[in-house]
């Protein structure tokens, strides 16, 4: 295991240097965003315009060396627009066949922005691709390029032509990642480098062979019984109605997460043991990536919009009132 840690340290460190060439700052957007590049997971980045995230995002198929398509969501955009469609082409000899036209989907790194500016119908669209990697058109399925990675971006939901994303669908994005402003120090190197006629852009340093050998290095990340029992314990404790429900969730949530957060927690908390130097993962880890993993799967209530409580405000209020010890062990200890 000491070789494959080695190897995953040095091919990350690799991707983010390549990645610091280009995007200023956003350490921690881009740790979340490659820890779900190598757990397999797409990614929702929010923030408002400008703030580099299309740029991050052509930076990473560049340094990856995958195939990268971009869709710009509009209101009148279509699902024809995204998954393809079927043409009636003309040979030479005159004869007229039905002949099917890819759409961007097909690629190995697609990024779809301003994924809320589009219709629900549009949306939807998306939701085959992201869960099954294919994509099923006048009843035959389509398999998509491997890899296959979603990097959608958000603008804030109070911004105006937006349209709120289904939870189908939300549920589907691995994390959601907060893009927030640049620093007084960001925003003079951002502007150093773009106002000059230097340009830099990102060379290959990965290969697709070399991404799935480390998305497999993480599953092998060892995890113990007490902290895989944490971990689910923090997801029942976002529903209201469990018996491991908090006090914060049932004052502001309506519904908790799904089991594909409880995925999203253990994938991701081995990939930041990875990260961290680990070959194994602590309840550290699992409350490191909690945020990027729960933010976008629940659903707030009336009294958290009228109190302006936040998502990740109710997450820090779960974090606290569940225990890191199973309610057994503390039982146990308590009676010493």
């Amino acid at each position: 295991m000491e070789h494959e840690l080695a190897f995953f340290a040095e091919r990350i460190q690799r991707l983010r240097d390549e990645v610091a060439k280009v995007l200023v700052g956003q350490e921690e957007v881009v740790s979340g965003v490659i820890i779900a590049l190598v757990a397999d997971g797409h990614v929702l980045l929010e923030g408002v315009p400008g703030l580099g995230k299309t740029m991050l995002v052509r930076t990473l198929s560049e340094a990856l060396s995958l195939s990268y398509q971009r869709i710009q969501f509009t209101p009148d955009l279509m699902p024809a627009d995204i998954i393809g469609t079927h043409i009636l082409e003309e040979d030479e000899s005159g004869k007229r066949t039905m002949q099917f036209r890819e759409g961007p989907v097909f690629t190995q790194l697609l990024l779809a922005d301003e994924i809320n500016r589009a219709t629900p119908k549009t949306q939807s669209a998306m939701l085959e691709a992201m869960a099954e990697r294919q994509v099923t058109i006048g009843g035959k399925q389509r398999s998509l390029p491997k890899p296959f990675l979603v990097l959608a971006t958000q603008n804030p939901l109070e911004m105006e032509g937006t349209y709120p994303l289904p939870e189908a669908q939300l549920d589907r994005f691995f994390f959601k990642v907060d893009v927030p402003f640049p620093t007084l120090d960001e925003l003079v190197e951002i502007m150093a480098r773009t106002t000059g006629n230097a340009t830099q852009r990102a060379t290959a340093v990965l290969t697709p062979e070399e991404l799935s050998q480390l998305r497999r290095i993480v599953r092998t990340v060892e995890i113990a019984p007490e902290v895989m029992n944490y971990a689910m314990r923090l997801i029942l404790a976002t529903h209201p109605d469990s018996d491991h429900g908090t006090e914060a969730s049932r004052q502001y949530l309506r519904y908790g997460a799904s089991p594909r957060a409880a995925q999203a927690i253990i994938l991701g908390a081995r990939a930041y043991a990875l990260l961290a130097g680990r070959t194994h993962v602590a309840v550290a880890d699992i409350r490191s990536v909690a945020h990027h993993a729960l933010r976008h799967r629940l659903g707030l209530n009336f009294e958290a919009d009228s109190d302006g409580i936040t998502a990740d405000k109710v997450i820090d209020l779960i974090l606290d009132q569940t225990s890191e010890v199973a309610p057994r062990v503390a039982k146990e200890l308590s009676a010493k």
